[in-house]
């Protein structure tokens, strides 16, 4: 039947007969193991309230950039997706489906296509293209029990789920989740503390008076500034926190002596600091949370170069992460030599990098992770996380660096959903690149079996210290 979705179970493995059987052993035995997703957007709230998925647009179309920036291209408005936080009614999330599926045919040859099918196909039985028809099922069966955030989370065996948090977040949600004996998954926050550490942003000084009395700080002072991060880095810790989460522009970093530091920060305070002056106060404070992450332990988790909203009149209407973040080049090797001059040796410190500038995988990362005991390469992500890019990943990085030197597969979605299909691709494309190096002589087989179940198991979990 034309357009049908068929589930090649051979999806992303190699062509030739011979290597594509090595695949399959060793795709074989990491399809089922636990997904540890150690960086995500998915919010604990669902997870801890079971909060019921209203409707098919508001979960798989809404809030899923990969999806609406294309239909965003093709020419369809924004605000007929639901995107911004808008609600639609239900003729209006019909509507919003119909234009989904008469624009199918924009995602052939993406991973949002091969994501997609996965979620259509395993998650809900849909086994044809999308449809009015597949709207129907899909509101079926969201409506049962069995497809409630807690009930899926088992289904995906998912055994770590971390979030992506404001340092001034009470964490009740995440409280509640540890408390609770009958749910297995971990629900890991994540401090995001970029906003706190712009100081050219001109909510800057009420971020800073927020955070103050978060952590019960003074922070009219830098020395308080200071003291309230590092409380909220504890209480982020003791909550079952592994790592911080960092995007700027790029990751230059550099010491200043206290008194200018200070001096820019009581400038920032009352808008009066320069843009070179915050830009330096930012380089300072990454420094910073370098010393702070080799002091408490977090991993600090790097992921620069992207220019955030970039169509200003579609971030004026709709808000920020609403598909028009765009890449571009970032430089690591002299920006951060400051950084693992000071740290990199430190024994407990971790850093894991990650890039959408390609260039850098092989020329920065790969050879820093190959050195730094405290570096890791970080997975494609973003625009990266596609087989293509998977695939020239790990050509790139595995020759310097090995696999071990990796963080593994970071699915770092909203699209819930999706987080299982994230995983199986990751999968089936390293056996894919471990089977060629057996075919080729390069690595027996046990060897690759064992690093394939690695992949999915003690890197990530080294990595993210879990």
């Amino acid at each position: 039947m034309a357009g049908m979705t068929h589930l090649d179970p051979d999806r992303l493995l190699p062509a030739d007969p011979g290597t594509r059987a090595i695949a399959r052993r060793l795709y074989a035995a990491t399809a089922q193991l636990p997904i540890i997703s150690p960086h995500g957007h998915v919010p604990a709230l669902w997870l801890a309230d079971d909060v019921p998925f209203a409707d098919p647009t508001s979960l798989l179309i809404s809030p899923d950039h990969y999806v609406f920036r294309l239909l965003h291209a093709q020419g369809v408005p924004l605000a007929d997706l639901g995107v911004g936080g808008a609600v639609l009614d239900e003729q209006g999330s019909r509507r919003a489906w119909r234009l989904f599926c008469e624009n199918w045919a924009a995602f052939r040859g993406t991973s949002s296509k091969f994501w997609l099918e996965s979620v259509l196909a395993d998650v809900f039985g849909v086994t044809g293209r999308p449809s009015a028809s597949s709207y129907d099922q899909i509101a079926a069966a969201l409506a049962t029990p069995a497809f409630r955030p807690r009930a899926l989370a088992e289904r995906f065996r998912i055994s770590v789920l971390a979030t992506t948090d404001d340092p001034v977040d009470s964490l009740e949600h995440h409280q509640a989740l540890r408390a609770d004996p009958t749910f297995a998954t971990r629900v890991a926050p994540t401090l995001r503390p970029d906003r706190y550490l712009e100081a050219s942003g001109p909510d800057f000084p009420d971020l800073v008076k927020a955070l103050g009395v978060a952590a019960d700080v003074d922070t009219s002072t830098y020395a308080g500034y200071l003291a309230a991060l590092e409380d909220r880095r504890r209480f982020f810790k003791a909550n079952g926190g592994v790592s911080t989460d960092h995007s700027h522009v790029d990751v230059v970093t550099l010491t200043l002596e206290p008194s200018e530091a200070a001096r820019i920060y009581g400038a920032a305070l009352t808008g009066e600091a320069t843009v070179a002056e915050a830009t330096a106060f930012r380089r300072h404070m990454l420094m910073e949370m370098a010393r702070m992450a080799a002091e408490d332990g977090l991993v600090m988790t790097l992921h620069p170069g992207v220019h955030r909203n970039h169509h200003t009149p579609t971030f004026d209407r709709f808000g920020p992460d609403t598909g028009h973040d765009i890449p571009v080049a970032v430089e690591f090797t002299r920006g951060l030599q400051p950084l693992l001059d000071r740290f990199g040796t430190v024994p407990g410190f971790q850093l894991v990098l990650f890039t959408l500038d390609e260039t850098a995988f092989s020329r920065e990362i790969a050879p820093l992770a190959g050195f730094y005991p405290s570096v890791y390469a970080g997975a494609p992500w973003w625009f990266l996380d596609a087989p293509e890019a998977v695939r020239r990943y790990r050509g790139a990085v595995t020759e310097t660096a090995g696999f071990y030197r990796t963080s593994g597969f970071i699915d770092d979605t909203r699209a819930f959903m999706s987080i299982p299909a994230r995983h199986d691709m990751s999968r089936r494309l390293d056996a894919a690149y471990l089977a060629q190096l057996v075919a080729e002589a390069r690595l027996d087989e046990d060897d690759a079996l064992e690093t394939a179940v690695d992949l999915v198991t003690t890197i990530p979990g080294k990595a993210f210290k879990l």
